[in-house]
């Protein structure tokens, strides 16, 4: 590392080549190798490599040696041999012979690296009387270099393949046998088989190493020769019983492959489950859940029988393998395993209580999604759990309650039978009830669902016991000394504006050990919470009328309006942390006209209308949830009739092993029948060009960009425009944002009129918009001859690259999006710039030029108004999320006035998507 200075110079690193010190030796040789690597060109200290480092007999400098060998320029500007080489050649001849082992394994390692069919001709017949050295070692690395020369140049060695095969058959050492069987494979396939023939029944007694190559060659065999395919699947049932785990997970995917019988796959099925349970890394058990998951596409009715074995896959700790487990353990539910199912989901709820941290609250979530998904499919089996998720309503973690509550209010609704038994438990629940937010929703169902006389007087005689004696302003007098006083703080509402909200401190709700919670609320100034109340008592007094007389009517009317001008009088008090908010006071007050007044028009929007409201919102929410799901029998086909069918079992035997290597895949070659493989066709290719320079400059550049899910390909077409020769032609490029190249460039040479295609792999780390800029430099032929000239340069037009590609619309319920909204920290104000007229339109323009999903239901957008809001949602490859409030509203003139607010955990994405919002919503016509 020259970084605090400059490089050693030519004379310091053959002054430390020449040294009589090994370590000298060394640290002169490491300098080289690395300034060789980054482009420096030093031929002089070859001949002083080859005097006074290959003598040397020191291990260290050895392998030092063979990395020089490697990097070193072995060819003359005519593209020749240097004569130097011969030197070399002859040291990697001594040291083929060497009596140490290490030196010849080494060597014959290197000699894979080597591409000169001129350094290994020579070295040849040292290296096949290495086949038969007494060391492993060395066997092992000769296979490799045999493999190697012949795989590059099959004329120096044309009896290769069969030197293996004897090597193979006489061989003990199982990385020997494993390599020798491997090259085999790959150049001579014929002799693979008939080994593999001649010792099937040996399979299950070789080394791990070597049963992974053997499975590889039994799924291209089978596919070739379909007829053979029962005796290798007996063979590969054989390899089940291996200690090693790979070959267990490769013998699995290789019998899904080769065989669709239900004793296959559930064979398969099994070796999956047992890793799951057996495999300590988190790693393995996530790529076998993925697995599972594709098997459960095609063979869901086999998966089916051993849903059980997958569950104890929650038994891991990380959250990612649980949410995949129950992810699917929900899809492989059936009506005999529910039972079994919800009773392992509801032990692991139990597990979950009492214990505090996030990630147990986050499982707890998941378990609660999980059951109320299970309950939807299966109604029957919500009665066995409802009753204990019920229990958590009282938790401390408010997420978790808040979950379970509103699973119940769906419950509730959907499933009538369920109603009395719920609302009992309710109605006992509700006293343990501590959060507001749970609070409010809990007593929205005691005023809707209690129905008859029983209920509603039994409703009525808790709401009283949990509010207290009236009147409410003494006892909040009595802890107006030790109550904290309430924090205001903004709360996001379902169109993402904000309303005031009291927050009042952890134990502020418990300041009195006696007081009950949800007067304790109320005191301590949620007043949105008073109206919720007020609600429900109102809900109450109106139903008492159903069934009582009149005259009992009126008293318990007389009784909800004293509880309501209790609730007025602390608001006015203000001895609360505030005072009572207008709205909430005008609400009270209504409610205390209607109870004075009844009306039945009033009476049926209070007791009807409400019911049909929230059943209309589930039947929404469930039918955006039905379209969300991927549809699993409409597939768009888009293959010509006249197109080519390839079918396998009547190709050529000529054509069979090119054809079996290109087309390795059931799922792919079913892709291309039924017309799912995207194919990208030349216009939209088009698209993707950006040119770099000019049709003037010397050099003419342009590169088409590919965007895969975490790299970024560049292939740059480079046309030497001139008419001379271009060499040490160079494309150096640079990245701003989180892009990463991952090679560093290479120098070509271009003749006058060539082109070549340079490609650049960029890595992405983060969803952001990015920019590579850079240029093109080379030398020309009188700058290359030595004379007087520059290194040429030619600077590129910058890529941008786009955010869109990396993010994706996706869902979200409103309470998640509230709860990421107030987590966010970084913010992005757009205001609105448009000519578009119509708020609607605007809205819809948005969406498209940001590939994000609207959240807010079609029906809350719908109607003639002058105002809209929106939430609009999306999550990047990465796994970003990315959230957009969009509040807009149309001007006297006509013209849309309002902001749209980004927000995201990054910094990067918040900009990003602000800059293309401010870029697409300018210069539209409506």
């Amino acid at each position: 590392n020259h970084d605090k200075g400059a490089p050693p110079n030519e004379e310091e690193i053959r002054e430390e080549l020449e040294s009589k010190e090994v370590e000298k030796k060394a640290e002169g040789l490491k300098t080289l190798i690395s300034l060789l690597l980054n482009g420096e060109v030093m031929p002089k200290l070859l001949m002083t490599v080859i005097r006074f480092c290959v003598p040397c007999d020191d291990h260290k400098i050895k392998k030092l040696l063979l990395v020089y060998w490697e990097v070193v320029e072995k060819s003359g500007s005519d593209g020749k041999l240097l004569p130097e080489m011969i030197l070399v050649c002859n040291n990697l001849r001594n040291d083929l012979n060497h009596p140490n082992e290490y030196i010849r394994g080494c060597t014959l390692r290197f000699l894979c690296k080597l591409k000169e069919a001129e350094i290994l001709e020579p070295l040849i017949p040292t290296i096949k009387n290495n086949l038969e050295h007494r060391h492993a070692f060395v066997r092992r690395n000769a296979v490799l270099a045999v493999f190697s020369i012949y795989k590059s140049f099959d004329y120096l060695m044309p009896d290769g393949p069969e030197l293996v095969e004897n090597v193979l058959l006489t061989e003990s050492d199982p990385g020997c046998k494993r390599n020798a069987f491997l090259m085999l494979f790959h150049t001579a396939q014929e002799r693979a088989v008939a080994f593999l023939s001649d010792n099937l029944d040996q399979v299950a007694s070789y080394g791990d190493i070597l049963q992974l190559v053997v499975l590889e060659l039994i799924r291209k065999v089978v596919r070739a020769n379909p007829l053979d395919k029962s005796k290798y699947i007996r063979c590969i049932l054989t390899l089940f019983s291996s200690q090693s785990n790979a070959v267990v997970y490769e013998c699995a995917s290789a019998l899904v492959a080769l065989s669709s019988s239900a004793t296959a796959i559930r064979a398969a099925a099994n070796s999956y489950t047992q890793l799951l349970s057996s495999q300590s890394d988190n790693n393995i058990k996530l790529i076998v859940l993925e697995r599972l998951q594709d098997l459960k596409k095609q063979h869901p009715k086999v998966l089916q029988e051993m849903v059980m074995d997958i569950l104890r896959a929650l038994n891991s700790a990380n959250l990612d393998i649980r949410q995949k487990t129950l992810d699917i353990t929900l899809d492989l539910v059936a009506p005999k395993s529910i039972g079994e199912v919800m009773q392992v989901l509801r032990k692991e709820v139990q597990k979950t209580q009492g214990e505090e941290g996030d990630k147990n609250a986050e499982y707890r979530a998941m378990l609660i999604t999980t059951i109320h998904g299970a309950a939807i499919k299966f109604p029957d089996s919500a009665s066995t759990v409802v009753p204990v998720l019920m229990d958590f309503l009282g938790d401390a973690n408010q997420s978790s309650a808040v979950d379970v509550v509103l699973f119940v209010r769906e419950i509730v609704e959907t499933h009538p039978h369920l109603r009395e038994t719920i609302m009992k438990k309710m109605l006992n629940s509700l006293p343990q009830i501590s959060s507001s937010r749970v609070a409010r929703v809990a007593l929205w169902l005691v005023g809707e669902y209690s129905l008859d006389a029983t209920e509603v007087a039994q409703a009525f005689s808790t709401l009283k016991a949990c509010l207290g004696p009236v009147p409410f302003i003494a006892a909040e007098a009595e802890v107006a000394a030790q109550a904290p006083r309430a924090d205001g703080r903004p709360m996001v509402l379902a169109d993402g504006s904000y309303a005031s909200q009291s927050a009042i401190e952890e134990g502020g709700a418990a300041s009195d050990a006696g007081e009950p919670k949800l007067r304790a609320l109320l005191v301590g100034g949620d007043f949105f919470l008073a109206t919720v109340v007020a609600t429900t008592l109102t809900k109450l007094a109106l139903r008492s009328r159903e069934h009582v007389p009149a005259s009992t009517a009126n008293v318990v009317a007389a009784d909800v309006m004293l509880l309501l001008t209790g609730l007025l009088q602390l608001g006015k008090a203000g001895q609360a942390g505030q005072s009572i908010d207008p709205d909430s006071q005008e609400r009270i007050s209504m409610y205390l006209q209607v109870l004075s007044d009844p009306s039945p028009e009033v009476v049926q929007l209070y007791l009807a209308h409400c019911r049909e409201a929230f059943s209309t919102m589930l039947s929404e929410r469930q039918a955006a949830e039905a379209a969300d799901k991927p549809s699993e029998t409409a597939v768009e086909v888009n293959r010509q009739a006249d197109d080519l069918i390839t079918v396998r079992q009547l190709r050529g035997i000529a054509l069979q092993a090119s054809a079996i290597d290109l087309e390795d895949d059931d799922d792919v070659d079913l892709s291309k029948a039924i017309g799912t493989l995207k194919q990208e066709d030349f216009s939209s290719r088009l698209k993707r060009v950006t040119q770099l320079t000019g049709l003037s400059d010397p050099v003419y550049a342009e590169a088409y960009v590919t965007v895969h899910s975490y790299d970024i390909m560049l292939d740059v077409l480079v046309v030497n425009q001139t008419q001379e020769p271009m060499t040490n032609l160079c494309l150096e490029l640079a990245t701003v944002g989180d892009l990463k190249l991952c090679e560093r460039p290479q120098s070509y040479t271009l003749q006058p009129g060539e082109n070549k295609h340079v490609k650049a792999n960029i890595k992405v780390s983060s969803t952001e918009t990015g920019i590579v800029f850079g240029s093109i430099v080379y030398d020309t032929p009188v700058a290359a001859s030595g004379s007087a000239g520059d290194r040429n340069c030619v600077v590129l037009n910058d890529i941008h690259i786009d955010i869109m590609d990396y993010i994706a619309p996706a869902s979200c319920s409103d309470l998640t999006f509230r709860a990421m909204w107030a987590e966010f920290e970084w913010e992005n104000k757009v205001a609105v710039n448009t000519d578009i007229t119509d708020v609607r339109e605007f809205l819809d323009h948005v969406v498209k030029s940001t590939n994000m999903k609207c959240l807010t239901p079609a029906s809350a957008l719908e109607g003639d108004s002058g105002f809209l809001a929106a939430n609009l949602y999306a999550k990047s490859i990465f796994g970003e999320d990315a959230l957009v409030n969009v509040s807009v509203e149309r001007r006297g003139d006509g013209k849309i006035c309002g902001y749209i607010r980004i927000r995201s955990k990054t910094q990067g994405i918040a900009l990003s998507l602000g800059d293309k919002i401010t870029l697409k919503q300018k210069g539209v016509t409506p």
